[in-house]
């Protein structure tokens, strides 16, 4: 026992040295205890932070819970589907990842979920609507159950993500309800974050990997609809990002560095994955409406309606908050594009 006494000292002094903490390690909270992270940089790290993400296992959140879980912060994953929360499961570090089952319509779940955070993210949403949740039931109904059930519990933050195109007077019903939302939960949380990013693209996107498989559907309007893509890896760090600075109310806009037309992007695709351009023809509006709604008694549509009224939008002018959060400019979708198309090439 006497000789094992100066490595339990040695031991003692080592956690003690890497566990030193400076100012920067300490972030206050309005109305919360003061947040102090320790530990080395990684998984094994401790921020400090108990944060709930909902809408995590949708093509955002993954990335943002990864994020998150590097950083060291504690993430509840709220899920319906268990075969879709399986994959967080190795993001963090043991007692890190805590998942709990909830329902969008079910308060007292709501409220389990986030009465621990200090940090509360609303990714919920819904690209088509189906039977059980149209987007009035995820985008505000939802949303505002969220914010209401975060004020009542004392969360001192809320980051609401809405889209860079949300606005009351769009064609589109999924931009009129992203708008109504936002609406929705400054009244509820007047001290939320609302956060518009513009098309993403990345692994498993519903942009790039989509042009490569169905380019018909984006011959709408001819190509000439521009957009503005945006990685999804630059927002998913500009939310983290988050997490460190104590308040940020407001809308924060996170557009991609370019404005490309969906004509490019599928001259990009077919230069990418080595393939002739598609001859396939340009479906009227009207027509392509119309096969929407038929496609609609498919379990998974091909396009919906509304899809359809979105094609013919451009993506609004404005000019990125990438700074605020800690952000340079992001990166240009000809970039990455390789990555996410070089398994569509024939050989």
């Amino acid at each position: 026992m006497i000789a094992s006494r100066p490595n339990l000292l040695g031991i003692q002094r080592a956690i003690k040295s890497s566990g030193k903490r400076a100012y920067h390690d300490l972030v206050t909270l309005p109305g919360q205890k003061p947040v102090v992270s320790q530990g080395p940089p990684g998984y094994s790290a401790v921020s400090g932070h108990v944060v709930t993400v909902f809408g995590c296992t949708g093509f955002l959140g993954r990335y943002l819970v990864s994020k998150l879980a590097k950083m060291g912060t504690q993430v509840i994953i709220p899920y319906r589907d268990e075969d879709e929360a399986r994959i967080f499961k190795p993001m963090g570090d043991l007692g890190q990842i805590v998942r709990m089952e909830w329902d969008i319509r079910n308060e007292s779940q709501i409220a389990e979920c986030l009465r621990h955070s200090d940090i509360v993210y609303n990714l919920t949403g819904r690209d088509f609507e189906t039977k059980n949740f149209d987007f009035k039931s995820v985008h505000v109904d939802g949303a505002e159950r969220i914010a209401n059930i975060a004020a009542q519990s004392g969360v001192s933050r809320l980051v609401h993500v809405s889209h860079l195109n949300a606005s009351a007077e769009s064609p589109s019903k999924f931009y009129q309800t992203k708008a109504e939302g936002e609406e929705r939960v400054k009244a509820a949380f007047p001290t939320a974050t609302i956060v518009r990013p513009g098309t993403l693209f990345g692994y498993e996107d519903k942009l790039l990997t989509n042009m490569a498989v169905w380019p018909i559907w984006w011959k709408l309007n001819h190509g000439q609809t521009k957009i503005r893509p945006v990685h999804v890896m630059d927002v998913a760090q500009a939310l983290a990002n988050l997490t460190s600075i104590p308040q940020l109310p407001g809308t924060l806009s996170l557009p991609g560095p370019s404005t490309l037309t969906y004509e490019y992007l599928l001259g990009l695709v077919d230069s990418i994955t080595l393939r002739a351009p598609s001859r396939a023809p340009v479906l009227p509006k009207a027509v392509a409406s119309a096969l929407a709604k038929a496609a609609q008694s498919v379990w998974w549509p091909a396009l919906s309606p509304d899809e359809v009224i979105r094609r013919y939008i451009d993506d609004v002018d404005v000019a990125g908050d990438w700074a605020a959060v800690g952000m340079s400019e992001p990166s240009e979708i000809e970039n990455h594009a390789i990555t996410y198309l070089r398994r569509y090439r024939s050989a």
